[in-house]
C-alpha cells in the first residue's frame, strides 16, 4: 500500500530541483530590479530633464514600493497561500518593468519604479518563506542560500545588459529586458504546489499529505514531516502580543539594528550609482558600465566565499573581516576622488578599490546580516521579527538611495565616502559589542539564552569565561 504512493527517488528530487529553479527566478527577478537602474538612470536623466532629486527619487521609489510590499506579502502569504503571492507578485513586476519601459516623464517612471518595487518586496517575504516549507531539511539550507546567490546573478546580469544597450542608449530596452524572468517566473509558479504547511493551517491535511509524497523520498518522511507540521501549529504566533515581553522586544531591536548597518555599510550606493561613481574618476561613456558590470561579477562570486565559510569560521570573524575590507575600499576611495582628475593609473585603483569593497560586503553583511535576523527571533514572535526587520532594511535602503547625490554635492567626494568608510569601522565594534555568535547553536536554545535575559552577544555561543562560570554553577550547587 504504502509502495504505491511512494514516488521513485529520482522523480522526486528532480521535481524538488525544478521546483528550486524556479524559486531562484524570484531572487533572479529581484536582482535585475536593483541592478538595471544604475545603466538606465543617465539616459533616463537625460531624456527627461531629470533634477538630481528627481534621479534620487526614480532610484529610491522602488525601495518604497518593497517597503510597502514586504508588509503586504506577509497579509497575502496567510490569507491567500504563498503559491497564490507569488503568482501576483510576478504580474505585478511585469507590470511594472513595462511601465517603465514605456515611461514618458519622471513621475510616470517614479511610479513604474514604485511597483517593481511592490513586486520585489512581495516577493522577498514570500519565496524564501515558501522555499523554506516545500524543501526537505537535507535540502533547505541550499534552496535558500540559492535563491540569494541568484539575487546577485540578477544584478550582475542586469549590469551586462546596461552595458549593452548603453551603446545605443536604448534605456526603455533595459527595462524591457527585465520583465522576461518575471514572465517566466509567472508562467511556472502556475505549475508550482501549494506550501504544505499553508495547507495544513487551512485544515487542508489531505492535500498537504500529497504534495509531500510526491516532493518525499519515501512516504514514511511524508507522513512523519506532516506530523511535525502539526505539532509546530500549536504553538500559535503571538506577534504583537509578544512585544510586552522586554526580551523579545530586544531581539526586534537586534534586527532592526542589524538591517540598518547593512545599508550603512553603503552597499546600495554602488549598486545604483556605481555609473557614477566611475564618471567621478574619469571613465566615460560604456566603459562605465563595463567597470559597474566587472563589480556585479565580483559581488556574485563574493557569495560563494560566505556560503562556504559561514558554518566553519562563524557569522562574526567574517563580519569583522567584511566590515574592516569595505572599510579599507569605502576609504581608499574617497582618497582618490578627493583630489581630481585622476591619472590612468589612479583610476584602474579606483576600480579595484570598488571592487575589494563589494568583495567586503558580498563575503559578510551581504547574506549574513539575513541569517541572524531570522536566528535570533523567538519562535512565537518570528514571523512578525522578520517582517519588522525586512521593513527596516527597506527603509534604510530608500534612505541610501534618496541622499547619495546630495551628499556629493553638499559635503563632496572624498568626505561623502569617508563617511561610509567610518560607518564601517564602526560596525566593527558594534558586532563585538552587541551581535550573537550563533554558529552551531539550534534556533531552541538561542530563544532560551534571549528569553533568559542574557546579553544579546552571549545569547549565542557563550564566550570562554561564560562557559567556565555556567561549567562551575553544578559544582557550586552540589557544594
Amino acid at each position: 500500500m504504502n509502495q504505491s504512493v511512494t514516488p521513485p527517488a529520482g522523480s522526486s528530487r528532480m521535481r524538488s530541483l525544478i521546483i528550486g529553479c524556479l524559486a531562484a527566478l524570484a531572487g533572479l527577478m529581484a536582482g535585475l530590479d536593483i541592478g538595471v537602474i544604475s545603466g538606465a538612470l543617465d539616459f533616463v536623466a537625460r531624456q527627461f530633464h531629470a533634477s538630481t532629486v528627481q534621479q534620487e527619487w526614480i532610484v529610491s521609489s522602488m525601495m518604497a514600493g518593497a517597503a510597502l510590499g514586504s508588509l503586504c506579502g506577509g497579509w497575502m502569504s496567510h490569507h491567500i497561500g504563498r503559491k497564490r503571492t507569488l503568482l501576483i507578485g510576478a504580474v505585478v513586476f511585469v507590470a511594472g518593468s513595462l511601465e517603465c519601459a514605456l515611461a514618458w516623464s519622471v513621475p510616470s517612471m517614479i511610479v513604474g519604479r514604485a511597483v517593481m518595487g511592490l513586486a520585489i518586496g512581495v516577493a522577498a517575504f514570500t519565496a524564501p518563506l515558501y522555499l523554506s516549507e516545500i524543501a526537505s531539511e537535507t535540502a533547505r539550507g541550499a534552496m535558500i542560500s540559492t535563491y540569494q546567490l541568484m539575487i546577485t546573478a540578477g544584478i550582475f546580469l542586469a549590469f551586462m545588459s546596461n552595458t549593452f544597450f548603453s551603446y545605443s542608449g536604448n534605456w526603455r530596452g533595459m527595462f524591457a529586458v527585465a520583465a522576461i524572468p518575471g514572465l517566466l517566473f509567472l508562467i511556472g509558479t502556475l505549475f508550482l504546489p501549494f506550501s504544505p504547511r499553508w495547507l495544513m493551517m487551512k485544515g487542508r491535511r489531505s492535500e498537504a499529505l500529497e504534495v509531500l509524497v510526491a516532493l518525499r523520498d519515501r512516504d514514511d518522511d511524508a507522513r512523519r514531516e506532516i506530523q511535525n507540521i502539526s505539532d509546530q501549529l500549536q504553538q500559535k504566533q503571538k506577534g504583537w502580543g509578544l512585544l510586552a515581553n522586554r526580551n523579545f522586544r530586544r531581539s526586534i531591536l537586534l534586527g532592526m539594528g542589524l538591517q540598518i548597518m547593512q545599508q550603512l555599510a553603503g552597499v546600495n550606493v554602488v549598486m545604483y550609482y556605481a555609473p557614477k561613481i566611475f564618471a567621478l574618476a574619469g571613465y566615460v561613456g560604456p566603459a562605465q558600465l563595463w567597470c559597474t558590470a566587472m563589480v556585479g561579477l565580483v559581488n556574485m562570486l563574493a557569495t560563494f566565499v560566505a556560503i562556504g565559510l559561514v558554518d566553519k569560521w562563524g557569522r562574526k570573524p567574517i563580519l569583522y573581516a567584511g566590515f574592516l575590507i569595505m572599510a579599507v575600499g569605502m576609504g581608499s576611495l574617497g582618497l582618490l576622488l578627493n583630489s581630481l582628475p585622476l591619472g590612468q593609473g589612479e583610476q584602474i585603483i579606483a576600480v579595484f578599490m570598488l571592487m575589494i569593497y563589494i568583495s567586503g560586503f558580498s563575503m559578510s553583511a551581504g547574506p549574513l546580516i539575513w541569517v541572524l535576523c531570522s536566528e535570533v527571533q523567538p519562535l512565537q514572535g518570528r514571523d512578525l521579527g522578520i517582517s519588522i526587520s525586512t521593513l527596516t532594511n527597506w527603509l534604510a535602503n530608500m534612505f541610501i538611495g534618496a541622499t547619495f547625490l546630495s551628499l556629493l554635492q553638499w559635503i563632496g567626494n572624498g568626505p561623502t565616502f569617508w563617511m561610509f568608510a567610518a560607518f564601517n569601522l564602526a560596525f566593527v565594534f558594534v558586532t563585538w559589542r552587541f551581535v550573537p555568535e550563533t554558529r552551531d547553536m539550534t534556533l531552541e536554545n538561542i530563544e532560551k539564552r534571549l528569553m533568559a535575559g542574557l546579553p544579546l552577544r552571549e545569547i549565542g555561543q557563550p564566550s570562554r569565561k561564560e562557559a567556565q562560570r555556567e561549567a562551575a554553577v553544578p559544582l557550586s550547587q552540589e557544594s
